[in-house]
């Protein structure tokens, strides 16, 4: 009896502390439930419980019996079907969407917030809560970093362990007098030309970097509609930078250990597949599990088809788990017969592929994921990007069973590994766009991929360089951090690892001398290899 009550206190807490109320007959039903559970496990049932309850529509605070039975049967699944989900492919448009909670201080789905569906093109409100959400997630996890988080009351100063506090634009606005050693944090914006601004949530303000030198800019590619944490001064309206950093970045783990076993990731598991041990015993036992990465595949050029028939008759004795092709797929974009000749290309291919029975085979072919380009056919530049379109696909898609078009960006879940693929050029984009460039060019792919962990989004640069879908934005969002980040690019190739994610650019195929890369996921290693002719 002593357990029961025990339980059922330990449940009400919970239920109290995300502001729901559960019925008496929930709660006799719950405890019944949690009576089984061992009680060194059971505050973590618990929270997996509550946040099954959170992910349903819910019409009131008032938790019904039902909507118990339902998310108590979402956990049980959620153990015994994780085994099946070995290898999914996901589609940006598929990515679930969650959005920060101020209030609350957790994720939640969107069927939990007064947003509407998402349109393709998206509304005016959806252009403000893409920088908005941007904020909010980088605000939440600069937060949380030891060096701005407060003591606690009664807690011992250790000497020398500075802490910071960030200041909103609306206090500096707010103050008539000098204000020093302040630290902002948001978004570079130009509203003028030639006159840079810093922009949060609350107002902006005009910038002054005319006495910033390059030691000053902390490592990264600082471009418009970054989110920067800005140090200086504030004076007449305007704030005086003697100091440029990004926000600090977050491991996955880190991040999951504040938002426990949520799925941002996507797929079919309705938890993250992070928490599966069974998922990680099988990567590690398959040793013998290899992406092959490959960019640029120009497929109406003879000579890279030559090399990909080289590359299918190395690897015939031992398949790899996927081949990943990705953009462009034609060496001469655009003109009224490129749909055609892709098709036709996409034949060829087939026919290569087809001939090595061991890559083919219907029992364990290999499987082939098409990224598309920026210049292979599709509505223009926008991100996220469709997959090729049905017309041009499936005759392929008939003689390979294997393959699947996807978009541009899209993710991989590999057992308990998340890899995300993006196709673009983005090195010289960032580079172009800088508010000023690194003092060194030769770390730029470490600058490059700083940027865009701390930024926690695939492409933070202004909309009129790098459009994307108004109300799609969030399915580029690199937060948490995957284990994975294929930067498909036409730059020099690199491997980078940071923040426990691996980074890494095959290049360009047929530019950078028929490089590719290949990936092992049981051993977490990247391989650069290179195709030399017969």
């Amino acid at each position: 009896m002593d357990v029961s009550r025990k339980i059922k206190t330990k449940v009400s807490a919970g239920f109290k502390m995300r502001g729901l109320i559960l019925r008496p007959e929930a709660s006799r039903y719950l405890v019944e439930v949690l009576e089984s559970v061992d009680s060194s496990e059971l505050d973590d049932v618990v929270e997996k419980v509550l946040d099954a309850v959170e992910k349903q529509p819910l019409s009131s605070n008032m938790i019904e019996l039902s909507v118990v039975e339902s998310a108590v049967q979402d956990c049980t699944q959620a153990g015994e079907d994780t085994i099946d989900n070995v290898f999914n492919i996901i589609g940006a448009f598929d990515v679930p969407r969650y959005i920060y909670s101020v209030e609350r201080k957790k994720f939640v789905p969107i069927s939990m917030t007064s947003h509407p569906a998402p349109g393709l093109c998206g509304l005016a409100r959806d252009k403000a809560e893409l920088f908005r959400e941007r904020y909010t997630i980088l605000q939440q996890r600069t937060y949380r970093h030891e060096l701005f988080t407060p003591p606690a009351i009664g807690a011992a100063v250790v000497e020398g362990q500075n802490k910071f506090q960030l200041r909103t634009i609306e206090a500096l606005l707010g103050s008539s007098a000098k204000l020093g050693e302040v630290i902002v944090l948001g978004m570079i914006t130009q509203l003028k030309e030639g006159k840079f601004y810093l922009e949060d949530p609350s107002g902006t303000v005009q910038l002054d970097m005319s006495k910033l030198l390059f030691h000053q800019f902390h490592n990264g590619l600082y471009t418009e509609s970054c989110f920067v944490l800005a140090e200086g001064w504030y004076e007449d309206s305007v704030f005086h930078v003697n100091g440029f950093g990004f926000p600090p970045t977050e491991s996955s783990s880190a991040t999951r250990a504040y938002y426990g076993n949520i799925n941002f990731f996507g797929g079919p598991s309705s938890t993250s597949v992070k928490a599966s041990s069974k998922l990680k015993q099988l990567e590690e036992e398959n040793e013998d599990a290899m992406f092959v990465i490959v960019s640029d595949v120009w497929l109406d050029s003879v000579e890279v088809m030559e090399k990909l028939n080289i590359m299918f008759s190395g690897y015939a004795a031992l398949p790899p788990t996927c081949f990943i092709f990705c953009g462009n797929f034609s060496s001469a974009p655009y003109g009224k017969t490129q749909i055609k000749s892709l098709r036709e290309s996409l034949k060829t291919l087939a026919d290569v592929i087809c001939s090595y029975p061991s890559i083919h085979s219907r029992t364990c072919s290999s499987r082939f994921v098409f990224v598309p380009g920026p210049e292979d056919p599709g509505p223009g530049s926008i991100l996220p990007r469709p997959p090729l379109a049905e017309h041009i696909t499936q005759d392929f898609q008939q003689r390979v069973p294997g393959s699947v078009f996807t978009t541009n960006p899209c993710r991989i879940q590999y057992c308990n590994q998340e890899i995300i693929i993006m196709r673009e050029d983005l090195v010289n984009k960032m580079c172009r766009n800088c508010v000023r460039l690194p003092n060194s060019n030769l770390d730029i792919p470490n600058h490059f991929v700083k940027t865009v962990l701390s930024q926690g989004h695939l492409t933070p640069l202004p909309l009129y360089v790098s459009p994307v879908f108004w109300a799609y934005d969030y399915s580029l969002r690199v937060y948490p951090v995957p284990d994975v980040i294929v930067f498909a690019d036409k730059y020099d190739p690199f491997s980078i690892s940071s923040t426990d994610c691996l980074c890494l650019n095959p290049g360009s195929f047929p530019r950078s001398g028929f490089t590719f890369k290949v990936y092992y996921p049981s051993n977490r290693t990247v391989e650069d290899s290179k195709l030399q002719g017969l």
